[in-house]
């Protein structure tokens, strides 16, 4: 049987697509050329809550019957797992990659700066900031995760933004989860300019799915 990954890109409150997270870095091409079939959507631009994009996003799971593995990256990682806990007939794997660091003062404060600095309004950012280990997800979410398997890819080197401990915290969390083989977030130029991270991210998140 074919594997389905529906991916889900990063960014937050940015002109960050599929395309560019996805294509452009070679990984939807790298997926689909081992017999992976993939769905890499695009989350909503300027969503002014989590549930604005669970409920665009759950459009490519409520048609389905599964099963599908969900590949969420650094802030999509926040929607991965919601539409995991929405969707449990559907959704049975799920890998968190870069997550992006929820937990950490710094960190908010520069991501509500940015967001602010966007054009997103001071409420809005607030609210898309709350949560525990990640943003928009209460720890205790995090804990119910215990029926599918999930792993973790780190982002290697860690950075302000992508913090190890989140890794760590999300190890934690989750029984039975693993820790994958990490790398560079894409599209970032450390990413871009590695054949080898592309050939290594996509064998691991084959593995994963399959």
């Amino acid at each position: 049987m074919t594997a389905t990954a529906l991916l889900v890109h990063g960014g937050l409150w940015e002109a960050m697509d599929a395309a560019a997270f996805w294509g452009t870095t070679g990984i939807h091409e790298g997926l689909t050329s081992y017999g992976v079939e993939v769905l890499a959507p695009d989350r909503p631009q300027c969503a002014s809550g989590w549930d604005v994009e669970v409920e665009a996003l759950g459009e490519q799971l409520a048609k389905r019957a599964g099963p599908v593995r969900i590949v969420g990256a650094s802030n999509g990682c926040t929607v991965a797992v919601l539409l995991a806990l929405k969707f449990p007939e559907v959704v049975d794997r799920l890998l968190l990659a870069w997550p992006a660091t929820g937990d950490d003062a710094a960190a908010n404060e520069r991501a509500r700066a940015g967001l602010v600095n966007r054009g997103c309004p001071p409420d809005a950012a607030e609210s898309l900031l709350a949560g525990g280990v990640l943003r928009g997800v209460t720890d205790q979410e995090l804990a119910g995760l215990t029926r599918i398997r999930v792993a973790v890819l780190p982002s290697v080197p860690e950075n302000p933004s992508h913090q190890r401990k989140t890794v760590e915290a999300l190890l934690q969390s989750i029984r039975g989860s693993r820790e994958l083989a990490g790398c560079p977030e894409p599209p970032t130029p450390a990413f871009r300019n590695s054949a080898q991270y592309l050939d290594q991210l996509v064998r691991t998140i084959v593995e994963f799915v399959n």
